[in-house]
């Protein structure tokens, strides 16, 4: 699987299927791509916030790709016109032999429209298994116990975790994260793209050698890619 940092939250990962994550880009002044070069097959999204919903709308509909994600999330995406696919805390989607759990997440979710502000159910996180691989994406939350069972059950590959702080876990939160999950790989997300974001990732990779967790920290500039062979 080739995993490639769009900057922020945004991820896309090309196997057998393209899926892509929280596609952010419009706004977003880490982004590597236009929103026209993206190519996907389907479009998952963790919460409602712009800086994950980003150009979901433009991008599925410019690709024909179905959106998954929460419930009420896909109740205001079908009113715009897109296909989506609306699922829970638990469960399990399964579409174009892409299998999206959706696990839990500690942070909000709406959408803003004009002056109106429109609840969009619970902010999540994502296992996504595509070609015998599982990449958890965290979505937005602070560290939480319950990341063990995450681990056990779903044994997650690689681990796609924030460091920014200030709206989600910062760096001892998510080394705390990772001795939860105990994945292979972690790659840092959200941070740098604003001012109150702004962290150092080496810091990050210090404090998880520092602890001596068997998990290697992959760096990744915005629009570069991670190779990953299960």
């Amino acid at each position: 699987m080739k995993v490639t940092w769009l900057g922020h939250a945004a991820f896309l990962l090309e196997g057998s299927k393209n899926v892509l994550i929280d596609p952010f880009i419009t706004g977003n002044p880490n982004a590597p791509l236009k929103v026209e070069d993206i190519e996907t097959d389907l479009i998952v999204v963790t919460h409602g916030h712009g800086d994950h919903l980003g150009d979901t709308v433009e991008i599925a509909k410019r690709n024909d790709s179905p959106v998954v994600c929460i419930h009420e999330l896909s109740r205001f995406l079908v009113r715009k016109n897109v296909e989506a696919v609306g699922m829970n805390i638990g469960g399990t989607a399964r579409f174009k032999d892409v299998n999206v759990t959706m696990v839990q997440a500690l942070h909000s979710s709406d959408v803003e429209e004009g002056d109106e502000i429109i609840s969009t159910g619970q902010a999540a996180g994502v296992v996504v298994g595509l070609d015998g691989v599982k990449v958890y994406h965290t979505g937005d939350t602070d560290v939480f116990l319950d990341m063990q069972l995450i681990g056990e059950l779903h044994k997650p590959d690689i681990m796609l975790v924030p460091i920014g702080d200030w709206y989600t876990m910062g760096i001892a939160g998510a080394v705390k994260a990772l001795e939860f999950v105990k994945p292979k790989i972690a790659i840092p997300i959200h941070y740098n793209t604003f001012p109150v974001i702004e962290q150092n990732p080496e810091n990050f990779r210090k404090a998880v050698e520092e602890r001596g967790i068997s998990v290697e920290v992959v760096i990744l500039e915005p629009g570069e890619s991670f190779v990953f062979e299960p």
